[in-house]
């Protein structure tokens, strides 16, 4: 992974990725985004690169543009912010392992012991 040349305005994306799921090409759109920032290092922030994702995952990029410039999906965006602000979520990634709440991007071991203490946890309730 290079890392970016930009942090973008990632609106774009998350609202691309709405219509995306909603249209069936979730997982795909997702994988398509993360190659185009993290690898190709694109500006996911920009409508042409959204649209080029878009048009490569086989969604009507017409379509998802015309949405993107309406803001037709910025309320449903909006609302799952609002919803991950009650809960304590302050960025993206963030992961909810039993009780453990934690954010950003973590080596593997950080993810195994998480699940190491949630399992312990399990076991000695059981007891």
């Amino acid at each position: 992974m290079k890392p970016p040349r930009v942090t973008p305005n990632t609106m774009y994306a998350l609202e691309a990725t709405e219509y995306a799921q909603r249209h069936g090409k979730f997982m795909e759109f997702h994988q398509a985004a993360y190659q185009a920032f993290w690898s190709d290092n694109q500006d996911l922030g920009n409508l042409e690169v959204i649209s080029g994702i878009a048009d490569g995952v086989g969604l009507d990029s017409a379509d998802l543009v015309r949405d993107l410039e309406e803001q037709k999906l910025s309320s449903v965006v909006m609302g799952q912010y609002q919803e991950a602000l009650k809960y304590g979520i302050r960025g993206i990634p963030t992961f909810l392992v039993g009780n453990l709440l934690f954010t950003g991007a973590h080596p593997y071991g950080v993810f195994q012991e998480a699940m190491n203490r949630v399992l312990g946890a399990g076991e000695e309730a059981a007891s």
